[in-house]
Protein backbone atom coordinates (compact mmCIF):
# COMPACT_ATOMS: atom_id res chain seq x y z
CA UNK A 1 0.00 0.00 0.00
CA UNK A 2 1.57 3.44 -0.83
CA UNK A 3 1.11 6.47 0.76
CA UNK A 4 -1.55 7.83 -1.34
CA UNK A 5 -3.49 4.93 -0.95
CA UNK A 6 -3.27 5.23 2.92
CA UNK A 7 -3.94 8.75 2.11
CA UNK A 8 -7.27 8.29 0.27
CA UNK A 9 -8.39 5.88 3.60
CA UNK A 10 -7.50 8.82 5.74
CA UNK A 11 -9.75 11.31 3.68
CA UNK A 12 -12.58 8.65 3.06
CA UNK A 13 -11.96 7.91 7.26
CA UNK A 14 -12.26 11.89 7.74
CA UNK A 15 -15.20 12.57 5.78
CA UNK A 16 -17.34 9.65 7.22
CA UNK A 17 -16.36 11.33 11.18
CA UNK A 18 -17.26 14.50 10.05
CA UNK A 19 -20.45 13.24 8.54
CA UNK A 20 -21.57 11.64 11.78
CA UNK A 21 -20.05 13.96 14.78
CA UNK A 22 -20.11 17.27 12.89
CA UNK A 23 -17.95 20.34 13.26
CA UNK A 24 -17.01 21.65 16.79
CA UNK A 25 -15.88 18.88 19.08
CA UNK A 26 -12.54 18.50 20.61
CA UNK A 27 -9.67 17.36 18.92
CA UNK A 28 -9.13 14.40 21.08
CA UNK A 29 -12.61 13.29 20.49
CA UNK A 30 -12.17 13.40 16.20
CA UNK A 31 -8.71 11.42 17.07
CA UNK A 32 -10.35 8.53 18.73
CA UNK A 33 -13.02 8.46 16.20
CA UNK A 34 -10.73 8.93 13.41
CA UNK A 35 -8.07 5.94 14.59
CA UNK A 36 -11.81 3.89 15.48
CA UNK A 37 -12.44 4.09 11.73
CA UNK A 38 -8.98 3.86 10.31
CA UNK A 39 -8.22 0.83 12.27
CA UNK A 40 -11.92 -0.72 11.15
CA UNK A 41 -10.93 -0.82 7.78
CA UNK A 42 -7.46 -2.83 8.45
CA UNK A 43 -5.01 -0.04 9.07
CA UNK A 44 -2.38 -0.15 11.41
CA UNK A 45 -3.10 2.91 13.67
CA UNK A 46 -0.64 4.36 16.23
CA UNK A 47 -1.68 7.23 18.65
CA UNK A 48 0.06 10.42 20.52
CA UNK A 49 3.29 9.12 18.70
CA UNK A 50 6.84 10.67 19.97
CA UNK A 51 8.91 12.63 17.62
CA UNK A 52 12.10 12.87 19.21
CA UNK A 53 14.20 15.82 18.00
CA UNK A 54 17.92 14.82 17.03
CA UNK A 55 20.46 17.59 17.27
CA UNK A 56 24.07 17.41 17.89
CA UNK A 57 24.60 13.96 17.94
CA UNK A 58 21.58 13.68 20.98
CA UNK A 59 18.21 12.90 21.06
CA UNK A 60 15.37 15.11 22.69
CA UNK A 61 12.52 12.67 23.36
CA UNK A 62 10.82 15.24 25.17
CA UNK A 63 9.74 16.58 21.42
CA UNK A 64 7.06 16.43 19.41
CA UNK A 65 3.88 14.33 19.15
CA UNK A 66 1.94 13.27 16.03
CA UNK A 67 -1.60 12.83 16.77
CA UNK A 68 -2.01 9.44 14.75
CA UNK A 69 0.67 8.01 12.57
CA UNK A 70 -0.76 5.30 9.93
CA UNK A 71 1.07 2.20 8.72
CA UNK A 72 4.43 3.97 9.49
CA UNK A 73 3.81 5.81 6.70
CA UNK A 74 1.74 8.99 6.93
CA UNK A 75 0.90 11.24 9.86
CA UNK A 76 -1.99 13.03 10.26
CA UNK A 77 -2.73 16.15 12.51
CA UNK A 78 -5.75 16.96 13.97
CA UNK A 79 -7.14 20.54 14.31
CA UNK A 80 -10.87 21.98 15.45
CA UNK A 81 -10.53 25.14 14.81
CA UNK A 82 -12.06 28.04 12.88
CA UNK A 83 -9.45 28.12 10.44
CA UNK A 84 -5.73 26.41 10.53
CA UNK A 85 -3.01 29.13 10.65
CA UNK A 86 0.91 28.85 8.13
CA UNK A 87 1.86 27.41 11.84
CA UNK A 88 -0.48 24.09 12.04
CA UNK A 89 0.82 23.72 8.37
CA UNK A 90 4.30 24.66 9.08
CA UNK A 91 4.34 22.04 12.39
CA UNK A 92 3.23 18.97 10.22
CA UNK A 93 5.81 19.65 7.62
CA UNK A 94 8.70 19.85 10.15
CA UNK A 95 7.19 16.53 11.64
CA UNK A 96 7.30 14.90 8.62
CA UNK A 97 10.91 15.92 7.96
CA UNK A 98 12.20 14.87 11.76
CA UNK A 99 10.46 11.34 10.84
CA UNK A 100 11.59 11.22 7.29
CA UNK A 101 8.06 10.32 6.51
CA UNK A 102 6.72 11.80 2.80
CA UNK A 103 2.73 12.40 3.43
CA UNK A 104 0.39 14.11 6.08
CA UNK A 105 -2.64 15.49 6.29
CA UNK A 106 -4.21 18.51 8.47
CA UNK A 107 -7.68 17.82 9.46
CA UNK A 108 -9.56 20.64 10.18
CA UNK A 109 -12.59 19.22 11.75
CA UNK A 110 -13.95 22.54 13.05
CA UNK A 111 -14.73 22.87 8.89
CA UNK A 112 -18.24 23.11 8.25
CA UNK A 113 -17.37 21.35 5.32
CA UNK A 114 -14.43 18.28 6.16
CA UNK A 115 -13.54 18.67 2.23
CA UNK A 116 -12.41 22.59 3.38
CA UNK A 117 -10.69 21.38 6.25
CA UNK A 118 -8.02 18.80 4.36
CA UNK A 119 -4.45 20.01 3.54
CA UNK A 120 -2.40 17.73 2.30
CA UNK A 121 1.71 18.05 2.59
CA UNK A 122 4.30 16.45 1.15
CA UNK A 123 7.76 15.96 2.03
CA UNK A 124 10.04 14.82 -0.99
CA UNK A 125 7.34 12.01 -2.06
CA UNK A 126 7.71 10.93 -5.49
CA UNK A 127 3.95 11.50 -7.14
CA UNK A 128 4.59 9.93 -10.70
CA UNK A 129 3.98 6.55 -9.06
Amino acid sequence: MTENDIGTQVIDAALEVHRKLGPGLLESVYEVALAHELVARGLNVQRQVGIPIRYGGIAFEEGFRADIIVEQRVIVEIKSAEAVTNAHKKQLLTYLRLTGMKLGYLLNFGAALMRDGITRTVNGLDESK
